[in-house]
């Protein structure tokens, strides 16, 4: 990364590399690259992860392809349809763009987004991570450990929870009007604190060598690889520690269908599917999809199953 990179003046959010983007393959050799299965369900294989020589995590799992990345989204602030939000977020503005982090903290802060992703270490800033829903994605993330952002502003001892906020817009935001809303807007999600301090939990703030499109959450948002997607809360603007457990979008909605953890776990069934296996996006054919076996904790379990020692999963789901 040039040296000018951090003293241009240029917005982060304006900035596409794609030197980066052409030079992926090498991130990912120099180990620069934190490789994270993010499987939207999907699950990469426990072999197929490796401890970097770094402080990250890599894979050599094939890749989504940007196109399916850019158009099979859930982001119900844009609608309901997985092509919403590519088609209708065109108006969505993300600069400026602030983030204000509060409550049990000894240094309350608003960062500006741009400011913030400048004064990250290259190391800090590029991963390679995974998702899962009842589908799953490969994906090659940029962005940096919550937990860098956290340590910023001195969590108290008595802080237990993270809880996050996405922006809310109705005039840009075509998903959020009518009669019968989808969710109780602001869309709301929320962490333990040992969670969101573990260095698997980042904020994303690009893909693919690029900044995030609208409609994948720009210009910032979380991504929790061992969970379901619905974790991974989209334009972030508000970040607040407590000790009580905050209140979620889906599980204010339908708490008997999504719990507060939204821990990958094969063997808890969603009410209405079965979450055994998922179908990995961009491959296979429409006739014949690529099916995969879910994996508990979406293949992260070497990394993340101690933060559930003694918790019964299928209660705390």
């Amino acid at each position: 990364m040039p040296r000018s990179f951090f003293r241009s003046g240029i917005a982060a959010s304006e900035i596409t590399s794609k030197t980066l983007y052409l030079c992926r393959r090498e991130f990912i050799k120099s180990g620069l690259a934190t490789g994270i299965g993010l499987s939207l369900n999907g699950l990469l294989p426990e072999n197929s992860l490796a401890k970097d020589s770094a402080d990250g995590f890599k894979t050599d799992e094939k890749l989504t392809p940007k196109n399916s990345v850019l158009t099979y989204n859930n982001f119900y602030e844009f609608g309901t349809g997985k092509s919403d939000p590519s088609s209708y977020s065109g108006k969505f503005k993300t600069q400026p763009w602030t983030i204000e982090i509060g409550g049990m903290v000894a240094k309350p802060a608003v960062f500006d987004i741009d400011d913030l992703i400048k004064t990250m270490t290259i190391e800090e800033r590029i991963y390679r991570m995974r998702c899962v829903e009842a589908w799953s994605m490969v994906i090659p993330w940029q962005g940096f450990q919550l937990a860098q952002l956290l340590n910023r502003v001195e969590p108290l001892g008595s802080a237990k929870y993270v809880a996050f906020e996405t922006a809310l817009r109705p005039e840009e935001m075509p998903g959020v009007g009518g009669l019968f809303p989808v969710l109780d807007w602001p869309y709301r999600e929320g962490l333990r604190l040992d969670e969101a301090m573990n260095p698997l939990t980042i904020l994303a703030t690009g893909l693919y060598g690029e900044p995030l499109a609208n409609q994948n959450g720009a210009p910032v948002r979380l991504v929790v690889p061992w969970k379901y997607g619905f974790k991974g809360i989209k334009s972030i603007v508000k970040i607040t520690l407590t000790d009580k457990q905050p209140v979620t979008a889906w599980n204010m909605q339908n708490p008997a269908e999504y719990g507060f953890y939204a821990n990958v776990n094969p063997a808890v069934d969603h009410p209405r599917w079965s979450q055994k296996t998922e179908i990995r996006i961009g491959s296979g054919s429409f006739f014949s999809p690529d099916r995969r076996e879910t994996l508990p904790f979406n293949g992260y379990g070497e990394h993340v199953a101690q933060l559930y020692s003694g918790m019964d999963l299928t209660k705390y789901y």
